[in-house]
């Protein structure tokens, strides 16, 4: 362990670099990679969450192993009722320190001006992911002064994970993934084990969770059809993006 506290150390620098802390991370389990994360790094850390189906996994393992770390949670407007709902009952059972952040530009005005985004086409997703996603987590990460993102993504949730590494630069933010490697079977077990709660909607045919209005029942078993009519399964938060204004 002191061999790997260590090589933390170094791939922490300033300058630090992805395939280093990547390296570094791999070996360990979950929980000792947040400890380390956060034991080299402190304050420049900042992790997000959906409140979707398997959050409570990423959210339970910061509650126990770093609690002080911020999570930020962006409210886009149009959640189901029963992830707010999910999210009320998780944030109180873990305590967790949640930063909520929402839009500039409320429902309402964006379907004014444009009408609903997400029905045209990638272009209109897009549009529609950069006002209601990215702009937030852009603001988030400048106002809380965190350059490392922690997030819950995993290897085995679809084909545009399967080849990520547990750290990676994106844009000016660097972004760690600690449960990458674990397989659905893993995360069932982990609720299990620690007795957390599901989302309301697990129980209807939900794999994936979003806006209600992306986000549907799985079908003949295909997960990344259930978001934005399979025309894309990432909101835009975790895929680089050549737009200007995309800079996390």
């Amino acid at each position: 362990m002191e061999a790997l506290q260590l090589d933390i150390q170094a791939a922490a620098r300033s300058d630090m670099n992805p395939h280093e802390l990547s390296a570094a991370l791999s070996p360990l389990r979950a929980g000792e990679r947040l400890r380390l994360l956060y034991e080299q790094l402190g304050d420049r850390l900042v992790a997000s969450t959906s409140f979707g189906l398997q959050a409570a996994v990423m959210l339970h393992l910061i509650h126990e192993h770093a609690p002080k770390i911020p999570v930020v949670f962006i409210d886009t407007g149009f959640l189901f009722p029963e992830t707010y709902q999910y999210m009320e009952a998780l944030t109180s059972k873990l305590n967790l320190d949640l930063r909520i952040y929402q839009p500039t530009m409320s429902a309402a005005r964006m379907q004014a001006l444009w009408g609903n985004l997400w029905e045209n086409g990638k272009d209109g997703a897009d549009r529609y992911g950069l006002i209601t996603k990215i702009e937030p987590m852009n603001r988030a990460l400048r106002e809380i002064g965190a350059d490392v993102w922690l997030s819950g993504l995993r290897r085995s949730q679809s084909q545009t994970r399967v080849d990520r590494s547990f750290v990676e630069q994106q844009k000016r933010t660097i972004k760690a993934y600690p449960i990458l490697d674990w397989a659905d079977a893993q995360v069932d077990l982990y609720f299990h084990q620690n007795g957390l709660p599901r989302h309301p909607l697990a129980e209807q045919g939900y794999v994936t969770m979003g806006d209600w209005h992306s986000t549907r029942p799985v079908v003949n078993g295909d997960a990344e059809a259930t978001r934005f009519n399979g025309e894309k399964f990432e909101c835009g938060l975790h895929l680089d993006s050549g737009t200007p204004d995309f800079q996390i």
